[in-house]
C-alpha cells in the first residue's frame, strides 16, 4: 500500500483518511480515534484506531499501536497489535513486538522483535530436534522426525 507494488496508493484507492499528522507536525500524548489514521509526523505516544493506521515513510511513532491494519513505512518503537494485517514496507521500521492475523514484510524493511500470529503448533509435530552447536541439518533425520 505504502510502495508502488501493484500501483496501490491512497490516491486510486478508496481509503478515506479522517486523521492526519502531518509532516513536521508533533503529537505529544496517547491518539485514540475511531477512524483511519495517517501519520507523517512525529506521535509520541499510543495510537488506537478501530479502523486503519497509515504510517507515511517519514512517520515516526514511540508508543504502542492498536488498529484493525497497519501499514508501516516509517519507524515504529512500540508493540504492534493488529486485528487483521500488518504490512512493513521497504522503508519500515519496526522495533517492537508484532501481534497479527497476517504480516507482510517487503524486503528491505526492518523488524526487530516478536510476532505473533495467534496460531498453535500441530499436534502431530512432538519434538522438532536440530543440531544449534554445528548449524547442520539432515533432511533424512528431520524425515524421521516427522514421523
Amino acid at each position: 500500500m505504502l510502495g508502488k507494488k501493484n500501483n496501490v496508493t491512497l490516491e486510486n484507492s478508496n481509503l478515506k483518511v479522517g486523521t492526519i499528522v502531518g509532516d513536521g507536525a508533533i503529537f505529544k500524548g496517547n491518539l485514540v480515534v475511531k477512524d483511519t489514521v495517517r501519520v507523517d509526523g512525529e506521535v509520541k505516544g499510543d495510537v488506537n484506531t478501530e479502523a486503519v493506521l497509515i504510517i507515511g515513510s517519514k512517520g515516526r511513532i514511540d508508543g504502542n499501536i492498536e488498529a484493525d491494519t497497519i501499514f508501516a513505512g516509517g519507524l515504529v518503537k512500540g508493540d504492534l497489535h493488529a486485528k487483521t494485517k500488518v504490512e512493513i514496507s521497504s522503508t519500515g521500521k519496526i522495533f517492537g513486538d508484532i501481534t497479527t492475523k497476517v504480516i507482510v514484510i517487503d524486503e528491505n524493511a526492518i523488524f526487530q522483535g516478536r510476532c505473533d500470529m495467534g496460531q498453535k503448533l500441530p499436534e502431530n509435530i512432538t519434538d522438532i530436534k536440530t543440531n544449534r552447536e554445528t548449524g547442520s541439518y539432515n533432511k533424512e533425520e528431520r524425515k524421521e522426525e516427522m514421523k
